[in-house]
């Protein structure tokens, strides 16, 4: 019978990304009838040891010989669960932790000796990125006891150690580096046959999205004029809309709202965030509309009637036309995918997402999803009294345009 059974090693410092790229491969693997487990060192340390025994920093120092001896009995315990499981039922056995030193790393494969393992670092060095899971980090039960300021202190402290040990991956014999936050590959060896390969590399690379709900901002006094851009606040109707928004998700749970940095955005956000049980509005300037340059809080009536020479050109190639002293279409397109790169970095934990944004904006998440022909990116519909739903995954594509009134 052909082996198909493998180890998959996590490696990477504290808030990388790793466990969420465990949950996801564990599922991917379980939906195509591949059994497979994670084996969590921090899960194993909670379970066995109080919590006021090792929240603190300085269980991590690596000169604390007994935190250090008791850290690998964890390992240890994990890896030898591991091993037993694939010697039964068992295919793929994920092991879940930093394992951010070499001589961990060898005593992962000097016990592991029975099937191919494969490492997987985790690298993601942007700094707004990771002090917004460093906060997530922090509310976990472990830090309850803790103000929000000595929790993250608290927790950097602990990745300040864990850089002291850490080893990039090189010298191992199958691996794959992947920046985690724009699922790319950056290096890859692989030397031994390893099962599945292909299968988790196109994980890696694909955003896998549960349920997305993209929404445009609610109705805005500058919407009723016709004019483009501003920060215009929602009228009367707009208010209505953004609560019956609020009802509409009221028993999804809803982690995360990802909005724009305008005032539109935010107060069609609030209500939402009001009737969740916890709930955090995060502004992205990458989910900005389009700056209209010169044109900004102009109607198209304006536009037309007084810069003709604009209304013109733009209307001949509406994706490719940038507005004086602004952006078009085509300028968006990068900031746009590193804002969904963040928002789904940042949402890892949960399965809804959501994204409030603007017309423009929106067209362009909906074509990073659907794949459209650059020239029909503007003329895309995207209502004020619906929102779309979207499941993206490597089995399953969804785009419902639904009513929320």
């Amino acid at each position: 019978m052909k082996n198909n059974k493998l180890y998959i090693v996590m490696v990477g410092l504290p808030a990388r990304g790793k466990s969420t790229i465990s949950i996801r491969l564990k599922e991917t693997f379980r939906n195509n009838s591949i059994p497979t487990m994670i084996f969590n060192n921090g899960n194993l340390r909670r379970e066995y040891r109080p919590a006021r025994e090792t929240y603190h920093a300085g269980f991590y120092d690596p000169e604390n010989k007994p935190a250090v001896e008791l850290r690998k009995k964890f390992a240890l315990i994990n890896i030898e669960r591991a091993k037993k499981y694939l010697r039964s039922k068992g295919q793929i056995a994920i092991l879940d932790a930093t394992n951010a030193s070499r001589e961990r790393r060898e005593l992962i494969e000097e016990h592991l000796n029975d099937h191919p393992i494969l490492f997987i670092e985790c690298i993601n060095n942007n700094k707004e990125i990771l002090d917004l899971s460093i906060i997530q980090k922090t509310k976990m039960p472990e830090f309850s006891h803790l103000d929000r300021d000595s929790a993250i202190k608290n927790f950097r402290e602990r990745i300040s150690y864990y850089e002291t040990i850490y080893t990039p991956i090189k010298d191992e014999r199958n691996f794959i580096r992947l920046d985690s936050l724009s699922n790319k590959l950056l290096e890859e060896r692989l030397t031994d046959p390893i099962p599945y390969s292909s299968r988790i590399r196109d994980f890696l690379v694909t955003d896998v999205v549960k349920n997305l709900f993209l929404i445009r901002h609610t109705e805005t006094y500058f919407n009723v004029e016709d004019r483009i851009g501003g920060d215009p606040k929602l009228t009367q109707k707009g208010r209505s809309q953004a609560m019956a928004l609020a009802r509409f998700f009221k028993n999804k749970k809803i982690s995360f709202i990802f909005t724009s940095q305008t005032k539109r955005t935010i107060q069609t956000a609030r209500p939402i965030k009001e009737l969740q049980q916890a709930c955090t509005i995060i502004p992205l300037k990458e989910f900005n509309e389009i700056d209209g340059g010169i044109c900004d809080s102009m109607t198209y009536q304006e536009i037309r009637e007084k810069m003709p020479e604009v209304y013109l050109a733009r209307k001949k190639d509406k994706y490719n036309y940038i507005y004086p002293q602004g952006e078009g279409y085509v300028t968006m397109r990068e900031r746009v995918g590193k804002g969904i790169k963040k928002a789904f970095y940042l949402n890892r934990n949960s399965d809804n997402i959501m994204i409030i944004g603007h017309r423009g904006l929106n067209r362009m998440i909906l074509a990073h999803f659907l794949y459209r022909r650059d020239e029909d990116v503007p003329y895309i519909y995207i209502p004020q009294d619906k929102f779309y739903h979207i499941i993206s995954t490597q089995d399953k594509k969804v785009f419902q345009l639904k009513k929320y009134e």
